[in-house]
């Protein structure tokens, strides 16, 4: 069974940075793109960055463009979100995803199979 596993969320404040880390075990292989959402109070989840896990590509949202990083590990099975420059704007629950099979579009939240349970992340200005 697909586990992920997410880690690094906090308190910050308005300028600073965060690393979120999410493992994925229960599986022999690699998934084919993992992606990082985002769901503030009372709004619908909303895509944050993606890349494939194989070829590296990667995609982000406009409103993080510029600020923050998505990697891999390969050696821990692990899919990284290095925030920068964080804003207020950016607090909200940070999940992460996992699907087996090319997506059409890594962008919608109903491709991903498997969840992580989320991890809060909290800016103040």
């Amino acid at each position: 069974q697909v586990q992920l596993v997410e880690s690094g969320g906090g308190l910050v404040q308005a300028g600073g940075s965060l690393r979120l880390s999410c493992v994925v075990s229960g599986r022999t292989f690699s998934p084919y793109t993992m992606g990082w959402f985002r769901q503030a109070p009372g709004k619908e989840r909303d895509f944050v960055a993606a890349m494939t896990w194989s070829g590296g590509s990667t995609h982000y949202a406009d409103s993080v463009k510029g600020r923050f990083t998505i990697s891999r590990d390969n050696a821990k099975n692990t899919v990284n979100l290095q925030m920068n420059s964080l804003k207020p704007e950016d607090t909200a629950v940070y999940y992460c995803a996992a699907v087996y099979r090319r997506a059409l579009d890594i962008t919608k939240t109903t491709v991903y199979d498997y969840w992580g349970q989320g991890t809060q992340v909290t800016v103040s200005s």
